[in-house]
């Protein structure tokens, strides 16, 4: 049964990863939780390990398209580092009701973005030097705290501020999810032994299976539509992480 949910959870997590280029981790780390029985720490370690997978194999197409902005990117991963380690150093001091309950206002946060309307596309803008740091900072946070790769903000913020076309974003998007997620997986080291990996890899390579071949696809679909149903999903996710560790709990 275990080995089944471990190869659905992997089409789930590949499938938004591959089709929206952020959102995995907001997947991964409550699948982790409440299907598997992990703690938030072990989880949020398995899921950096899990998404890391995904998106790289999501990326590939991506790059090969020239649909990736390599150096904002970049930039974001580095200036981030200094809130994706301290945060992955507090997490395991914080409490647990704590840490879900931040997890479940990133996931109200992330359905917002994705129902906001994209603009109607005019001439790509520069990303502003105070904006990159911001973004960075803030991501780096995420993923240190929630194992959560930062797309969901990287994304909205690319085409809203600064005009980057949806598929050039999502591509932008998967770039960060990848050298953020791998940066914070070592960032969590001292967790590892505390994880039976061997779901976890069972995950992270189905995920990378279905992850390219949704990345190759995405652009036959609609993005407003698959934003939509995917924030949708998040307020429930959302709705029940705060309801498991507040009522039931």
């Amino acid at each position: 049964m275990d080995l089944l949910l471990a190869l659905i959870s992997g089409v789930g997590i590949g499938s938004v990863l591959g089709f929206v280029g952020a959102g995995g981790s907001m997947l991964a780390v409550p699948i982790f939780i409440y299907v598997f029985g992990l703690t938030p720490v072990t989880a949020t370690t398995a899921s950096l390990l899990v998404v890391f997978v995904g998106a790289f194999s999501g990326v590939i197409p991506k790059i090969k398209e020239k649909e990736v902005l390599i150096k904002e990117a970049f930039v974001i991963w580095a200036l981030g580092l200094i809130t994706n380690l301290t945060g992955a150093y507090f997490l395991p001091r914080i409490p647990e009701s704590i840490v879900l309950t931040g997890f479940a206002m990133v996931l109200i946060s992330a359905g917002i973005s994705m129902l906001i309307p994209a603009p109607i596309q005019s001439s790509e803008r520069r990303v502003s030097p105070v904006a990159l740091v911001a973004i960075s900072l803030v991501i780096g946070a995420l993923t240190g705290l929630f194992g959560i790769g930062g797309g969901f903000l990287a994304i909205p913020i690319l085409i809203l501020f600064f005009n980057v076309a949806p598929s050039k974003a999502a591509g932008t998007s998967l770039f960060i999810i990848t050298i953020n997620t791998l940066t914070g997986f070592f960032a969590h080291y001292r967790h590892w032994s505390d994880v039976d990996w061997t779901l976890p890899i069972v995950i992270a390579l189905v995920a990378l299976v279905i992850s390219r071949l949704a990345s190759r696809r995405s652009s036959q679909l609609s993005p407003t539509t698959l934003k939509r149903a995917f924030a949708y999903f998040v307020f429930a996710i959302a709705l029940f992480t705060l309801v498991e560790t507040w009522v039931i709990g």
